[in-house]
Parts: C-alpha cells; sequence; structure tokens
C-alpha cells in the first residue's frame, strides 16, 4: 500500500472509527452494484410465470432493494446516514444458454445516489445484496439450493477521487 492508499476507517492507532467527513466538499455521488442469485430453471419460471406462492418475487425484491439502501446505517456501522436521492433496483431473469457458467436465476443491478460528503456504495451493495436475500426468502420453499453470487460494485463516481468503473479497472 502506498501513502496515499490506507484504510479510511483506521485510526493512527489502529482503532476502527467513523471517517471525519466534515471537511468534504458536497458533491453528487452516485453507484451502481450488482448481485446474481442462481436457481434451478423450475424456480426461475415460477417467478418468470408470477406463479411464485408468496406472490411478485420481482416486486417485492426491487422495494427491498430500496429500503435497504435507505437502511444502511444502521447495517453497517461505519456507514454515515445519508439523505439518499435515489435508489433503483432492477431485477432481470436470466435463462440457459445467457451465462458462460450456463447458470440460470435474477441478475440484479442498483443505483443510489446522494448529493452529499461522503460516497454511496455501500447503499448501493447493500441493495443489491437484499434484493438477491429477498428473491431467496420467497422461493426457499421450492428451491434451498439458491446460490448468491457475483455481489459487487460496478461504477461509483463524485467526490475527490471522481469516476472508478471496474471495466476500466480490468475486471
Amino acid at each position: 500500500m502506498t501513502e496515499q492508499q490506507h484504510l479510511t476507517h483506521i485510526d493512527e492507532k489502529g482503532d476502527v472509527r467513523m471517517v471525519d467527513v466534515s471537511e468534504k466538499d458536497i458533491t453528487r455521488r452516485v453507484a451502481v452494484a450488482e448481485g446474481f442469485i442462481s436457481m434451478h430453471p423450475d424456480t426461475l419460471a415460477l417467478i418468470v410465470e408470477g406463479k411464485a406462492a408468496k406472490g411478485d418475487v420481482l416486486a417485492c425484491a426491487r422495494v427491498a432493494g430500496v429500503m435497504a439502501a435507505k437502511q444502511t446505517s444502521t447495517l453497517i456501522p461505519m456507514c454515515h446516514p445519508l439523505n439518499i436521492t435515489k435508489a433503483k433496483v432492477e431485477c432481470e431473469p436470466v435463462h440457459a444458454g445467457e451465462r458462460e457458467d450456463g447458470r440460470v436465476g435474477i441478475h440484479v443491478t442498483t443505483t443510489t445516489g446522494v448529493t452529499g460528503k461522503t460516497g454511496i456504495e455501500m447503499e448501493a451493495l447493500t441493495a443489491a445484496s437484499v434484493a438477491c436475500l429477498t428473491i431467496y426468502d420467497m422461493c426457499k420453499a421450492v428451491d434451498r439450493g439458491m446460490e448468491i453470487m457475483d455481489v459487487r460494485l460496478l461504477l461509483k463516481d463524485g467526490g475527490k477521487t471522481g469516476l472508478w468503473t471496474r471495466e476500466e479497472q480490468g475486471e
């Protein structure tokens, strides 16, 4: 790690702390994250056809993701409470042959935004995670073997460091 790279949530004594953002500039910030929940093809068919016993799985996952984004600071100890200006959750079915690994399931993409002094990446990641967990919860009666995977940040923009994309990192 270079002099510029350090863990901001660790102070000079090695103790965990919430970062002081009081001197940071207020900027528009956005983050995009994704997640994937793989499942048996029959489970995906239940979801797509609207036949899941608990109701509209994807609508519920979208709402849960938005709610989770708004609650991130209550779940992750060092996150600042943010006045979120945007939270969007998209859930797209992925059928056989659409992924290189052959898995089927739901691909979740989340976009969060804020005008503030600190980033919104954790909110986007939390939204993606909780949307996937909600899909699991609503379908576990028929498919306990579902797997949540590939939860990761795709893009963050704003603040001192500006734009970061997974694509530009070669990942």
